[in-house]
């Protein structure tokens, strides 16, 4: 299995009704994945501003491994099966890395 790090892109559509209870339930399962897991290196959430049920998620994970054994975690899972009627839309992307730093 390749240790490179995973980089993906999730663009999400939300249903504008629920996008509260949406927004809480991503940030629910973003700390728990980056606190509990040590394979999830960093998981960030923007909206679009001026379509804010359009949401953007940058997931870093060590390797593939990692990755897959996040798709397992009780607060993942919990997450898909909560969040499953509120999503009208989901494309994933396998993206590169160009840049990416951050501080401590």
């Amino acid at each position: 299995m390749s240790r490179k790090p995973v980089v993906r892109m999730a663009e999400l559509e939300i249903d504008p009704d629920m996008l509260d209870a949406y927004r809480a339930l991503l940030t629910e399962e973003i700390e728990a994945s980056v606190r509990l897991e040590a394979g999830v290196l960093s998981l960030s959430a923007v909206s679009i501003r001026d379509d804010p049920n359009r949401i953007r998620i940058l997931e870093v994970y060590a390797d593939q491994d990692a990755y897959e054994a996040h798709l397992r975690t009780p607060h993942f899972l919990k997450y898909k099966v909560e969040t499953a009627g509120m999503v009208t839309s989901l494309t994933l992307l396998e993206v590169d890395p160009i840049a990416m730093r951050a501080k401590p």
